[in-house]
Order: C-alpha cells, then sequence, then structure tokens
C-alpha cells in the first residue's frame, strides 16, 4: 500500500512539473501572439520572420510536453483504476488529499484561466488577421479596377451592362 502510495506521490510531482511547463508554454503563447500583432501592425516583416523561425524551433518542446502527460495521464489512470479519458485533474484531485491536493487545484485554476486568455488572444488576432485581408483585398481591388462581383449595371433600355473599362492595370501616365 505504501509503495502504490509512494508511486502515485512521484507520478504527481511528475505531472505538476509537466503543468508547470505547459503554464510556461501558455504564457510564451499569450507573448507571441502579441508580438504578432505588433508585428503586423506595424508591418515589420523582419520581427515577423524572426518569430516564426523562433516558434518553429519551439514547436518540438511543446510536443515532448505534451507526450510525457499524455503518458503520465495513462500511468495514472491505470494506477488509480480507470480509463485513459476518465483521468482529469478534477479527478487526480479527489484521489488524493493535503498538499498535493491543494497544489493540483492551484495548477488547474491557472490553466483554466490561461486556456480563457489565450482563446480570447487568439481570437483578437484571428479578427485582426481577418480585417487586414479584406483591407489588402479592398486595396487591389481599388487599384487594379477590378469591378465589384456584387453590383450590377444596366444600360438605360434595361438590359445587363457589360463592363469594358476593368482592365487589369491602367498604363495610361
Amino acid at each position: 500500500m505504501k509503495a502504490a502510495s509512494d508511486y502515485i506521490e512521484e507520478k504527481i510531482d511528475e505531472l505538476l512539473a509537466v503543468l508547470d511547463k505547459d503554464i510556461e508554454q501558455i504564457n510564451a503563447n499569450l507573448s507571441r501572439l502579441d508580438e504578432l500583432r505588433r508585428y503586423v501592425i506595424k508591418r515589420d516583416d523582419i520581427s515577423l520572420s524572426r518569430l516564426l523561425e523562433r516558434i518553429r524551433t519551439e514547436t518540438d518542446d511543446y510536443s515532448q510536453n505534451e507526450s510525457a502527460r499524455q503518458l503520465l495521464r495513462k500511468e495514472l489512470a491505470s494506477v488509480l483504476g480507470c480509463s485513459f479519458k476518465q483521468m482529469t485533474l478534477s479527478r487526480l484531485q479527489e484521489s488524493v488529499c493535503g498538499e498535493k491536493q491543494v497544489q493540483i487545484n492551484s495548477r488547474k485554476t491557472t490553466l483554466r484561466a490561461l486556456a480563457e486568455k489565450l482563446r480570447k488572444e487568439h481570437l483578437s488576432t484571428t479578427l485582426l488577421l481577418s480585417d487586414c485581408a479584406r483591407f489588402n483585398s479592398m486595396l487591389l481591388r481599388n487599384v487594379f479596377n477590378f469591378p465589384r462581383v456584387d453590383t450590377i449595371e444596366y444600360t438605360s433600355r434595361g438590359s445587363r451592362k457589360h463592363r469594358t473599362d476593368t482592365t487589369f492595370i491602367n498604363m495610361k501616365f
């Protein structure tokens, strides 16, 4: 019994370390989204490229941490006698008491708050990029005098008017 309890405590300590790494990664992602929006607004292509390269190099760390979390979850589920799907922080928190329960609750609360903040920041970034794409599209349409797809013009006789002034670029100087 003591050995199983020690094993569970050891696995919980490992899981807490993995969760701390998750918290660090979410904070880093929040910072990256902030940087991304700033660089897009400033139109700083060099900094955007550097940010993208940094993200590429850090992707492996995230994958390793994800694998470690899933392995610990599987091991804890096996020891506690529940399925992998049922093994959640809430379930783990109910299975222990004392300081470990407080530590798990603390990580769970922090992760929940950070996940909600990340969701909001992601939505803000998505909306900014969507607006940028829309503005760029409008600008191109106006610069190159593309006809509006949603506008239909008619002649004085009521027939559709074919636009002949829709050149790609007007080369008159």
